[in-house]
């Protein structure tokens, strides 16, 4: 059975992905709510307004100690690392998640592409190759998970554009908004000029379509019973990428999320226009 604690925590951090995680065969859900509320414990403490640095520290040492062999008392700690254990995550992708939190709390603008990637590496990647894990996908669908795994997290970038400036946080590559002739991308910056704003915002969208359609090219090597939930979570990411396309500065007004609804109604019409539902399909229905 589900820990409450884990329930709570995920249901609260993810419309998206929690929704679309019920969807998973139970085995496999169990260990998907335990990976993301590991995840969303240590991304809440560094996005708390104030910071929570101590309290981050403290979870990250409490986890290299259990995973040394001393229980933390923590279901999600404790919980994860019998995970990790079972599933056989490279320890390697663990400390590069904890590195990318970390330095969300001494954060300054990324200039370049090459700078964000860094980040996006442990920010995101790894959580990729961890579900690859979790799914027991071969290693040849690593890249690609990786690939959808730094999609979602740039959709994530640009919807939260508002509440990451309000946090004095910028993660879309600065030389890329001055190149498009914008000093910074605040509100008052885009409203200064809407024609620029919307031209970078469009280009950050298109690399999130060239990193999308990369991850779903993995989609070969993912048994149906799995596909669906997958396949439904990178459908709602495109959903909010073409909402914000439409409408630049929509991003100002509001955070653009799917509704529970459009996440089950979404689950709902891949498994209707999934032909065969036994077998594994690499095409990609939008």
């Amino acid at each position: 059975m589900m820990h409450r604690k884990l329930f709570s925590i995920f249901r609260q951090g993810s419309t998206t992905y929690f929704y679309s995680t019920l969807f998973f065969p139970p085995v496999v859900r169990a260990k998907v709510f335990v990976l993301y509320s590991f995840v969303r414990v240590a991304d809440d403490y560094v996005d708390a307004i104030p910071q929570q640095a101590d309290a981050f520290y403290a979870f990250r040492d409490a986890y290299r100690k259990a995973r040394a062999g001393m229980p933390a008392g923590d279901v999600v700690i404790d919980s994860f690392v019998h995970l990790m254990e079972e599933c056989r995550f490279d320890p390697a992708w663990v400390e590069a998640f904890l590195a990318s939190m970390e330095a969300d709390l001494t954060h300054s603008p990324y200039r370049t592409i090459e700078e964000l990637e860094t980040y996006l590496y442990g920010s995101s990647e790894v959580i990729g190759l961890m579900m690859a894990r979790i799914l027991e996908l071969p290693e040849a669908s690593w890249e690609a998970a990786r690939s959808l795994g730094k999609a979602m997290q740039l959709i994530n970038f640009i919807r939260d554009i508002e509440e990451d400036c309000r946090m004095e946080r910028t993660y879309l590559p600065a030389a890329e908004y001055e190149a498009c002739g914008l000093a910074g991308i605040t509100e008052a910056d885009a409203r200064r000029d809407p024609g620029a704003f919307g031209i970078f915002l469009r280009s950050q969208i298109e690399r999130y379509e060239e990193w999308r359609d990369a991850g779903e090219d993995g989609y070969r090597y993912i048994p149906f019973r799995y596909l669906i939930p997958i396949r439904t979570a990178s459908d709602m990411y495109s959903w909010t990428a073409r909402v914000i396309a439409r409408d630049p500065m929509v991003v100002f007004r509001a955070k653009v999320k799917p509704t529970p609804l459009r996440v089950v109604s979404g689950v709902a019409r891949n498994i209707a226009r999934t032909p065969g539902g036994g077998r594994t399909h690499s095409h990609v229905l939008r």
